[in-house]
């Protein structure tokens, strides 16, 4: 990574999308769960329309590896042309009074290097699954702390709340279908989806506002990053309400740029009657 992380960014970019067809043809697997999920979330599109949006998935995956590398170990200048920042308003006015905030996006191919130019503007901090291998928690610590003010592991939630606590600013990720940890079924592109209820127990805790950070990649190759508030009176006492409406949120920026949705994850693998939708 730390040598492919070097190469021109038009040489990577192109590089990527041949990776992500090979990556296509090489994981069967995630090829079918990408194809089963496109298949539940996008009911409205016909079978070559879904083909054709599961092609440019694997491609988007294929470039988000080298936006990886950049975001860890390679220089991210090029990828700041063309940048476009929309609603750091929204920012300014949620951190009034020192009050802490809670930033919540979802898995896209290009989270890592969004997060990294977002940090260009607001210091992050992130969380974080501590990793088995000692190299690759090594990478993603080292990795991470080249740009983010802190990382914290998923386990440390009083660490967490302290850093809300003081006026910092966390980036979390709560769309994946967790192993552990409270959690309720809400809808996820019309589907029940097992969902963790963190945000709103994070912004209980820690008393942080909450906004949504959407990020994408243009057709154009710039980045655009959008931070839009959560409505008025975020957090509630209901936490499913809560729940719903960040993964509603998530939903609709994973329809603004489809393909860039991390969609080889089994986001469905519960249901509430026990099944597994793959």
């Amino acid at each position: 990574m730390a040598l492919l992380a070097r190469l021109p960014w038009p040489l990577q970019r192109a590089l990527g999308c041949g990776i992500g067809a090979l990556l296509r043809r090489a994981l069967p697997s995630r090829r079918r769960i990408a194809a089963r999920n496109l298949e539940l979330c996008f009911p409205e599109l016909d079978a070559d329309a879904r083909d054709a949006l599961l092609r440019r998935h694997f491609a988007a995956i294929g470039i988000g590896l080298f936006e990886f590398a950049r975001a860890w170990w390679g220089s991210v200048a090029p990828l700041r042309r063309g940048l476009v920042v929309e609603g750091l308003e929204h920012m300014d006015a949620a951190r009034a009074g020192g009050r802490g905030v809670i930033v919540v996006s979802g898995h896209f191919t290009t989270l890592e290097v969004c997060g990294r130019l977002m940090c260009d503007h607001v210091p992050l901090a992130g969380m974080y699954r501590p990793h088995a291998q000692p190299a690759m928690e090594w990478a993603v610590r080292r990795g991470r702390m080249r740009y983010a003010a802190a990382m914290f592991p998923k386990q440390d939630l009083r660490g967490t709340v302290r850093h809300l606590k003081r006026g910092g600013l966390l980036w979390y990720a709560p769309d994946q279908d967790p192993s552990r940890g409270e959690s309720v079924y809400v809808p996820f592109f019309g589907q029940p989806a097992h969902s963790l209820t963190s945000t709103h127990q994070l912004a209980r805790m820690s008393g942080a506002a909450v906004l949504f950070f959407q990020h994408a990649r243009r057709e154009d190759g710039g980045y655009t990053l959008r931070l839009f508030p959560a409505s008025e009176g975020y957090p509630s006492r209901d936490a499913t309400a809560d729940t719903a409406e960040v993964m509603a949120a998530i939903e609709a920026m994973a329809r603004a740029a489809p393909e860039q949705y991390l969609w080889i994850h089994r986001r469905f693998k519960r249901q509430p009657d026990g099944s597994s939708a793959y």
